[in-house]
C-alpha cells in the first residue's frame, strides 16, 4: 500500500492522479481543513474517468505533527511519498516551518522505520543546494554550509533532509528529489500557480534574476521511476531549465495573451519595498508580500545540474515552453 503526504498541494495531487492510474488503492493523508475537491480538480484535468479515479484514494484525517493520527495512517503501509511541507520566505513562520517540515518528517522518518517501509520518497528543494565554488553550476555534490545560509525554508529543508538520510542509516531505503521552482496546472493561488493568476490580471513588474524551472509532470515521473527502480540512498536536482524570471513571466503572458510586464525591479526598488512592506505588516497586522529575502532572491542567478537524473535514468525534461504553453491552455479552459 502506498501513502502520500501533501496529497492537498500542487505536487501530492499530481502524483495522486499518476498513482490512481496504476493502483488500486492509494492512501492519502489529509488534514480536516484541506480541500480535497482542489485536488478532483487536478484529476479531471487529465481524464474524463477523473470520479473513478478519485475514488481509489481512502483519505485519513491526520496531521504530520501528529504522531497519534500518523500511526493509524501507516497501517498496512508498504511505501511513502512525502512531499508535505510549509514554504514561506517570512521569518514570523519559522517556528511553524520547523514544526511541520523538520518534526513532521521526524514523525515520518520514525514511522517508516518501525513499520518497516520498503521505501521512501521524499520531496526537498533546490534551496538546500548549495553555491559551488569551483562552478557557475550547481550539483548534488555540492556541500551545504549553513554559516551561509539564513533564511528558515531551506534551513528546515536541509533538516529535514537529514531526518530521511537517518531513516537510510536505520534500514529504511530512500530517494530524495530536489526540485527548482515547480510549474503545473492547478492552485492558482498560491505558490508558482499564482504566477498565471497575477500575470492574467495585468503584473507589471519582473526581474532577471535566474533559477531553476520544472514541469509538474516531471516531478512526479521522476519520483515514481525512482521509487520502482533499485536505486536507494541517492538524491536528484530536477531542473528542465535555468531561466530568468523575465523570460517566464513574458512567456505566461504571450500564452495567456496579455501585455508583458514592462517594469523591471532595481535592487534599490526591492529593498525599498521590502522595507514598506514590513511596515504594512506592522500597521495592518497581515503578512508582508514581499520579504527580505524574496526581495534578495528575485535578483540571484542561480543554475543547477539535472545531470545526474538524466543518466541515471535516461530522463528527459519537458521543456519549459512546453510547460507554460499547457498550463496556460489548462488556465484560460478553466476561466472560461
Amino acid at each position: 500500500m502506498i501513502l502520500v503526504t501533501g496529497g492537498t498541494g500542487l505536487v501530492g495531487s499530481h502524483l495522486l492522479y499518476r498513482l490512481s492510474l496504476e493502483n488500486d488503492t492509494i492512501k492519502a493523508i489529509h488534514r480536516k481543513s484541506s480541500n480535497l475537491l482542489a485536488v478532483k480538480n487536478v484529476f479531471r484535468y487529465f481524464s474524463e474517468d477523473y470520479e473513478q479515479l478519485f475514488q481509489k484514494i481512502d483519505w485519513v484525517e491526520a496531521d504530520i505533527t501528529d504522531i497519534i493520527s500518523l500511526e493509524e495512517a501507516f497501517k498496512n503501509v508498504t511505501e511513502v511519498y512525502h512531499s508535505a511541507a510549509l514554504v514561506s520566505f517570512n521569518s514570523k513562520d519559522y517556528m511553524d516551518m520547523d514544526e511541520i517540515n523538520i518534526e513532521g518528517t521526524t514523525n515520518i522518518v520514525n514511522l517508516c522505520i518501525e513499520n518497516k517501509v520498503k521505501k521512501l520518497c521524499f520531496v526537498s528543494s533546490v534551496a538546500t543546494i548549495e553555491k559551488s565554488v569551483t562552478s557557475k553550476i550547481m550539483s548534488e555534490a555540492d556541500e551545504w554550509n549553513t554559516e551561509k545560509v539564513s533564511y528558515g525554508y531551506a534551513l528546515t529543508k536541509y533538516g529535514a533532509e537529514m531526518e530521511v538520510w537517518r531513516a537510510s542509516q536505520e534500514g529504511v531505503p530512500i530517494v530524495i528529489v530536489n526540485p527548482g521552482i515547480i510549474l503545473g496546472a492547478g492552485f492558482w493561488h498560491q505558490g508558482s500557480g499564482a504566477l498565471f493568476s497575477k500575470i492574467e490580471k495585468g503584473f507589471s513588474f519582473y526581474s532577471e534574476g535566474v533559477m531553476g524551472f520544472v514541469s509538474v509532470n516531471d516531478v512526479v515521473k521522476a519520483m515514481i521511476l525512482l521509487m520502482k527502480s533499485d536505486i536507494v540512498n541517492e538524491r536528484y536536482i530536477l531542473v528542465a531549465e535555468n531561466s530568468s524570471f523575465k523570460n517566464i513571466f513574458f512567456q505566461i503572458a504571450q500564452n495567456l495573451g496579455k501585455n508583458p510586464p514592462s517594469i523591471k525591479v532595481t535592487k534599490l526598488m526591492s529593498a525599498i519595498g521590502w522595507r514598506l512592506q514590513i511596515l504594512k505588516s506592522i500597521l495592518t497586522n497581515n503578512p508582508p508580500t514581499l520579504t527580505k529575502y524574496a526581495a534578495k532572491s528575485i535578483h540571484d542567478k542561480r543554475y543547477y545540474s539535472s545531470e545526474k537524473i538524466q543518466k541515471t535514468l535516461n530522463f528527459n525534461f519537458e521543456t519549459i515552453s512546453e510547460t507554460i504553453k499547457r498550463v496556460c491552455i489548462l488556465y484560460k479552459n478553466e476561466k472560461s
